[in-house]
């Protein structure tokens, strides 16, 4: 059997990219997305977003704006998150990490009404110590999936007894990574057991225009928001599911 989840980072980052998530579920195959709880999001976008039915997971996030939580070694003298995922990581101590992601967890439950499926990290701060072994004993603790991006990041993850899926498919570059022909061809040779896709679709506002990683999303969209990728993974028997299809 082929299991593919197609997580769509970033909810909440701006109304556009939110607006495109929930229009690449409604018509093509992202099952997944993950929120950015440190972002303001409008009871509007909440509340479609519980009704999609899609997988929601928390994008813990230590790379951008503020935090929620008093984390003096996570910012800078403007008090926002520093961008870069290695040295937030290297500067950042323990505590003030788990304290940061017990933070957003209890925001998301504040928001949704209920826990998040999984746990990814923007900008994959998660592959880097000591973030990630604070993410896998908070996911362990709350028996939540984790991503995982490479074969070292799956290894410590199924050490740790928690669900992750088999294979993982996806980047943020210079580019659009999920084109409509990328996407067709990630289908056409997906590999048996679970697979995840990590995309970016959205809808380019001003909002985003600060963004290195914004126009391409609405190429994204058209990848895997269209219902034509929809009727290719059903015609290749592929069964789309979310992280809770996991446990």
């Amino acid at each position: 059997m082929r299991r593919l989840i197609v997580n769509a980072d970033d909810f909440g980052l701006t109304p556009g990219v939110s607006e495109g998530i929930l229009a690449a579920h409604r018509h093509g195959i992202v099952t997944s997305t993950t929120v950015l709880v440190n972002k303001p999001i409008t009871a509007d976008f909440r509340d479609r977003l519980l009704a999609s039915g899609m997988g929601i997971g928390l994008h813990v996030n230590l790379t951008l704006g503020e935090p929620l939580s008093r984390v003096p070694s996570l910012v800078g003298s403007d008090g926002r998150f520093m961008r870069d995922p290695r040295q937030a990581a290297w500067r950042g101590r323990a505590a003030d990490i788990e304290r940061e992601v017990r933070a957003q967890i209890a925001a998301f439950e504040r928001l949704l009404g209920r826990g998040p499926t999984h746990l990814d990290t923007h900008h994959h701060v998660g592959l880097w110590p000591p973030v990630d072994a604070i993410v896998r004993a908070i996911a362990r603790e709350r028996a939540l999936a984790v991503r995982s991006q490479t074969e070292t990041a799956r290894a410590a993850a199924r050490a740790a007894r928690l669900a992750t899926p088999d294979h993982f498919f996806g980047e943020s570059g210079p580019d659009a990574y999920w084109t409509v022909a990328r996407t067709l061809r990630r289908l056409r040779g997906l590999p048996a057991g679970s697979s995840e896709f990590m995309t970016h679709p959205g809808y380019f506002d001003d909002a985003l225009g600060y963004s290195r990683y914004g126009r391409q999303r609405e190429r994204e969209l058209v990848g895997v928001g269209s219902p034509g990728a929809r009727a290719a993974a059903l015609a290749l028997g592929i069964r789309l599911v979310d992280f809770r299809a996991l446990a």
